[in-house]
């Protein structure tokens, strides 16, 4: 198994790098590889750095612009070199089977909701989950639950968004997880919802 980690490529405060770490080693202690930007600096290197140190698989993806400027990890044993960030996405996706974010910043976020909204839309069944560092994404969590009263989102979709707090919860999140039915199953002839 593999799992996709969106994280930050900032270093975040000391807690974040810890558990970033300790995350990363769980789950190359249980066979777990780990799919990431391919990334040297911030959590996303403490993130490889940690994996490889405990023997685990990592995988890094990365547009060439970014190798270009000298942040890709020299130390991976596979470095997929991609032409966009779009392409690094989708690679990302088909190596992976399930997908967690870590604490990080606009393109995190963009990471996650991309592959949590393919999983609504049908192109895939992976589980996707936050890892909760410090209370990271409560204010996140707080947003999308007024989505959901407002009417934006469906409950289930929210529900089946995992909330986690180590590798090991996130295993059992993954091994748990019930992908809920596509956003859209109208038949071809019934009318579009209003």
């Amino acid at each position: 198994m593999r799992i996709a980690v969106f994280t930050g490529s900032h270093d975040g405060p000391p807690s974040h790098r810890a558990a970033a770490a300790a995350f990363a080693t769980e789950l190359a202690q249980a066979g777990v590889g780990i799919v990431y930007g391919g990334g040297r600096v911030g959590l996303m290197g403490v993130i490889a750095d940690a994996a490889l140190a405990a023997g685990g698989e990592v995988v890094g993806v990365i547009p060439q612009h970014l190798v270009d400027d000298e942040v890709a990890h020299p130390g991976l044993p596979r470095l997929e070199v991609v032409q966009s960030m779009h392409e690094r996405k989708a690679v990302m996706a088909d190596l992976a089977d399930a997908f967690v974010a870590l604490p990080g910043a606009a393109g995190t976020l963009e990471e996650l909701f991309e592959a949590w909204t393919w999983g609504m839309l049908g192109l895939h069944a992976k589980p996707t989950a936050l890892f909760d560092v410090d209370g990271f994404w409560q204010p996140l969590l707080t947003q999308l639950h007024r989505m959901v009263d407002d009417g934006y989102l469906d409950g289930v979709r929210l529900d089946a968004l995992g909330v986690v707090h180590s590798a090991t919860s996130l295993l059992t999140f993954v091994e748990n997880y019930e992908h809920p039915p596509r956003k859209w199953t109208a038949a071809p002839h019934d009318p579009p919802p209003p």
